[in-house]
């Protein structure tokens, strides 16, 4: 057993989130054991209450409480990376330079851990160093069964750059879906906003977003604002259509539930647009029967940004997931058929 610690955040360090700082420090410690250690209030920043999401700044002190070998012995275990996850991961690389890499995230896949997922994108980030010491770190993120861009900083100056621009909404993410319905009028603005509703689960499993109209988050605690743009790139016979998404603000589940609000849940979204709900043509219910996978329909195809070193805009771009690419298939769409950034020539 290790004695009480504070460590001060060093220079290099700073601005990150403090789980990732903290497994910076040990190696071994686990996130659901940092989770555990925050919750207690064995964790501390400046003598104060933390989250695992807390950021830590430069100059901070950080209380680690003495790090035990008394819990499961898959707390405390490093993982190793195996070899099929190895192949699995390193196959998903869409971009990659000395700065940054770039993932095509496969559907299923968490981006973070947490207390029920083992096996996710930071976990297996080792099998990403491609002959660098540190390992890629997490810039921004997507939900679990969301597919498509994620890109990683690998080294600490491009992973604070990188951070800085999803924080100050300098890259653009272009979302694909297919949506049940078709949305009229077939391009628009959806600004409702969302606040967390609690799940049914002892920690809160199962939440979700619900809806608000602009004028009551001023009014709603925890309410936040959330935008989202949309257009229509096809509809087949008023049941389902084609749509690209722009998230202007990054919300927990925006794009979900706000086509689910507007009355054009995603296809597969058991959470907000009903799980037993079959689409019979009349453009509701998340499921459309027949061939078309049960799995969500939800893809992040390009993103957009600013090199964080040499300045060079980049356009980076995810094929589809093998379930949506067989949708696309059956339904005829042509991925060919529509420009990477489709909102360009709209007028709102």
């Amino acid at each position: 057993m290790s004695q009480v610690q504070f460590i001060t955040v060093g220079e290099d360090d700073g601005d990150q989130r403090l789980d990732r700082w903290l497994r910076r420090q040990f190696p071994d410690l686990s996130q659901v054991k940092i989770e555990k250690m925050c919750r207690k209030g064995e964790l501390r920043v400046d003598k104060g209450r933390v989250k695992p999401a807390t950021r830590v700044e430069t100059g901070q002190t950080v209380r680690v409480p003495p790090i035990t070998n008394d819990g499961p012995r898959q707390e405390f275990y490093k993982r190793r990376v195996s070899d099929a996850d190895t192949k699995m991961i390193q196959n998903c690389v869409i971009y990659r330079d000395d700065h940054i890499i770039a993932l095509n995230k496969p559907p299923g896949l968490p981006v973070q851990g947490g207390s029920k997922q083992t096996r996710h994108v930071d976990g297996l980030s080792e099998a990403l160093t491609f002959g660098l010491e540190d390992n890629p770190r997490l810039v921004h993120r997507l939900d679990k069964d969301t597919s498509g861009v994620l890109i990683l900083g690998r080294s600490r100056k491009a992973t604070v750059a990188l951070t800085e621009a999803f924080r100050h909404r300098a890259t653009r993410k272009i979302y694909w879906a297919a949506v049940a319905g078709a949305p009229s009028p077939k391009s628009g603005t959806i600004k409702f906003g969302l606040v967390k509703a609690p799940g049914h689960g002892s920690r809160g499993e199962g939440e979700k977003m619900h809806c608000l109209h602009p004028d009551e988050v001023r009014l709603t605690e925890g309410a936040k604002r959330a935008t989202t743009d949309f257009t229509t790139l096809s509809n087949l016979g008023g049941r389902v259509s084609w749509v690209a998404m722009v998230p202007i603000t990054g919300r927990t589940h925006q794009l979900r539930a706000h086509m689910a609000e507007v009355g054009h849940p995603i296809i597969g979204d058991g959470k907000y647009g009903g799980s037993g709900q079959e689409n019979m043509g009349d453009g509701w219910g998340s499921q459309l029967g027949g061939d078309i996978s049960k799995k969500l329909h939800l893809h992040a195809r390009h993103l957009i940004l600013e090199h964080p070193i040499t300045g060079a805009t980049l356009t980076l771009t995810a094929p589809l997931p093998p379930h949506m690419e067989r949708t696309w298939s059956q339904f005829q769409w042509d991925a060919g058929d529509v420009e990477v950034d489709p909102f360009e020539d709209l007028m709102w």
